[in-house]
């Protein structure tokens, strides 16, 4: 039996099959170093014990799946404005009475606003000014109107798709489906911001999602119990048998291997096993939170993963970072109120909490959050639920936008209107760039950055007119 043989043999029975050793050289060792970055010596230890300076600054992306539904979310309160949604959706409509009135900076001529009856804590944040809806967002490659859309001219790809809008909110580029995420090509640009380069500035709570895959950057895969990194098991038991195992595996991977692809993928899986091990430590050690989670939602769990790893910003030496965290659920074609009522409270109960952990942080000056989703849902009810739509509204967390603001054209809700491609499924009137740009200079990138990072920008906005990309 050859040498290599015998290897496999004994990681197996060491319950460490390469399935198991494989996962972790790609999900952590892939993602953290980049694209394949020189892997880090064995005995290497990255781990910052010098307190870094204050300036930190972190982007989270909560992704809702599905479509969420914002129709229901962001609601016309004012009589004529709420007749109109009531009107074309009879069996969706909340009741004007539940909704929660919002008290907008920059809304005037007699329209008003209310959020779902479940968002009492979004409310909160939003009248103390920290937080925004972008109204009726989405994916576009240029200003489109009806005509446009009639004719097909210039349309987003696959427009109506669950996974190719998906994936135009990610990127940014809804006219190319190779494109990588803008988030990734943010990293491509500003990653050498970071002391530590064996640690990606992007962590991600959903495996290699496009949002933060770049030209040249990967994600980092983080867990949302534990300490947040993918370990080998027993990585850190100290026990005999552990500590055996860890040895024989590190044997195995600084062996010289003959083979370029051997020694190449040993390196890789060393590597990724240094740094999940160091990552794990640094969050180990950082500071403990007194905000409360809800440990039974994995939203939640997420989110409170995100502070700890923020809180260990000077153990990790970084001062740039994104997260990506998925919220699923929201594809509502049938029992949509419920379903959709649960999942605002989810929303509600999990940026309050994050909200809260960030104060406790003094992080709320340094963090922005914000919400993309495939679509809006059409306004028209299927009878139950809600089909698949265009146009919809999102929200943003912290200092990238000013608070208490309706930003954006909220669209007239009647049928038939000059947005309304049938049924109420509307074309965006805000762009993905505007929000991205808008987002992106504050997080440091610069105005030349920006034909990088957001390749249609200027069919939008152009730096340099003396305006923001939203307009505040």
């Amino acid at each position: 039996m050859s040498s290599n043989l015998n290897r496999r043999a004994f990681l197996t029975k060491l319950g460490l099959g390469c399935a198991e050793v494989g996962a972790i050289s790609l999900l952590s060792g892939i993602g953290s170093m980049g694209m394949l970055q020189a892997a880090v010596s064995a005995n290497k230890s990255w781990v910052n014990t010098k307190p870094m300076g204050q300036d930190y600054k972190a982007l989270v992306c909560i992704m809702l799946a599905g479509g969420n539904d914002s129709f229901n979310m962001l609601v016309p309160k004012d009589n004529d404005s709420y007749n109109e949604y009531a009107a074309v959706r009879p069996s969706l409509a909340i009741p004007q009475s539940d909704l929660l009135e919002l008290n907008p900076n920059n809304v005037s001529g007699g329209r008003a606003f209310g959020l779902h009856p479940n968002m009492p804590k979004i409310k909160n944040l939003f009248e103390s000014e920290k937080l925004s809806f972008i109204a009726n967002i989405g994916a576009l490659q240029r200003p489109t109107t009806l005509t446009d859309y009639n004719s097909r001219t210039s349309l987003p790809l696959g427009l109506f798709s669950h996974s190719d809008q998906q994936n135009h909110w990610q990127t940014s580029v809804p006219g190319d489906k190779d494109a990588v995420g803008w988030g990734g090509r943010l990293a491509d640009l500003l990653s050498s911001n970071n002391e530590n380069q064996d640690v990606s500035m992007s962590i991600s709570f959903d495996g290699l999602n496009l949002f933060q895959r770049g030209n040249t950057i990967l994600p980092y895969t983080a867990t949302r119990n534990l300490n947040g990194s993918v370990l080998l098991n027993g990585a850190t038991n100290s026990g005999f048998y552990e500590s055996l195992k860890r040895e024989t595996i590190d044997n195995i991977m600084e062996h010289n291997h003959a083979n370029v692809l051997e020694q190449a993928y040993a390196n890789v899986v060393s590597g990724g096993k240094d740094v999940s091990v160091g990552f794990d430590s640094a969050v180990a050690n950082g500071v403990s939170l007194a905000t409360e989670f809800d440990e039974e939602d994995r939203f939640q769990e997420r989110l409170k993963m995100t502070a700890r790893i923020m809180a260990a910003r000077s153990s990790l030496s970084v001062s740039n970072q994104t997260f990506f965290i998925s919220l699923s659920g929201f594809d509502t074609h049938d029992n949509h109120l419920d379903r959709h009522s649960t999942l605002m409270q989810r929303l509600d109960d999990g940026l309050h909490n994050f909200r809260l952990a960030l104060e406790e942080l003094g992080l709320e000056d340094c963090v922005t959050t914000f919400t993309m989703s495939d679509f809006g849902r059409k306004l028209a009810s299927n009878g139950d639920g809600s089909d698949h739509g265009w146009g919809g509204h999102s929200l943003v967390m912290g200092p990238a936008v000013p608070g208490k603001r309706i930003l954006g054209q909220y669209p007239e809700l009647f049928l038939g209107n000059p947005l309304d491609t049938g049924s109420g499924r509307f074309i965006p009137t805000t762009s993905t760039d505007e929000l991205y740009a808008q987002l992106a200079l504050w997080f440091g990138a610069s105005d030349a950055d920006l034909s990088y990072i957001l390749p249609n920008l200027s069919n939008f906005w152009v730096p340099g007119q003396g305006t923001t990309p939203l307009g505040v």
